[in-house]
C-alpha cells in the first residue's frame, strides 16, 4: 500500500515536472490564430469564384427551374381540372407528372454533383492561395505555430493574423 503510494506521487511529480517543462518551451514559442472561414468569406477571390460557377451552371440551373415549375404547373392543373377530366386524361398526366419528376431528380442529382465537383475544385486552389499567403506570413513574422481559430478555446486579439490573411490573399492572383 505505501509503494503503491509513493509510486503515485513520484509519477505525480514526474507528470508536474513535464508540464511546467511543456508550457516552459511554449513560452518561447510564437503562437498565431488565423479565423480560415473568416479568411475565406472576406477574401475577394471566393466571390469572383461563385460568380464564375454561377455563370458556368446558370443555364442548367434555369433548365431545373424550368423543370419544377412544369411540375407545378401540372399538379395545379390536375388538381384544378380532374373533376372534368376523362380518367384517361387524369392517367396521362400522372404518367407526365412522374415523367417530368423522374427528369427533375435525375438532372437534378447529375447537376449537384457536377456543381460540388467544380466548387471543390475552386475551393482547393483558394485554400492553396491562403496557405500559401499563411506561409509567407509565418516566415516572415517568425512565427513557430498557426492553429485554426476553431481549435483554439481562447486566445488574445493581437495573436489572430486572419486581418493580415486577408490583405495577404487578396494581393495574390
Amino acid at each position: 500500500m505505501l509503494k503503491h503510494f509513493i509510486k503515485s506521487i513520484a509519477m505525480t511529480a514526474a507528470a508536474s515536472g513535464m508540464l511546467l517543462a511543456s508550457s516552459a518551451m511554449a513560452a518561447d514559442q510564437k503562437i498565431a490564430v488565423v479565423n480560415f472561414q473568416e479568411v475565406m468569406s472576406k477574401i475577394p477571390q471566393y466571390a469572383q469564384v461563385m460568380q464564375t460557377l454561377e455563370a458556368e451552371f446558370k443555364d442548367e440551373k434555369a433548365a431545373l427551374a424550368k423543370l419544377e415549375s412544369d411540375i407545378k404547373y401540372n399538379q395545379e392543373k390536375k388538381k384544378r381540372d380532374s373533376s372534368i377530366m376523362s380518367q384517361k386524361e387524369q392517367e396521362d398526366l400522372d404518367k407526365k407528372i412522374a415523367e417530368l419528376y423522374q427528369e427533375y431528380q435525375t438532372k437534378g442529382k447529375a447537376f449537384q454533383q457536377r456543381t460540388g465537383l467544380r466548387q471543390n475544385e475552386e475551393t482547393n486552389k483558394l485554400i492553396a492561395l491562403v496557405r500559401k499567403a499563411i506561409d509567407g506570413i509565418a516566415d516572415k513574422g517568425k512565427y513557430d505555430l498557426i492553429i485554426e481559430q476553431k481549435a483554439v478555446i481562447f486566445s488574445k486579439e493581437d495573436a489572430s493574423i486572419t486581418d493580415e490573411v486577408i490583405e495577404q490573399v487578396s494581393k495574390l492572383k
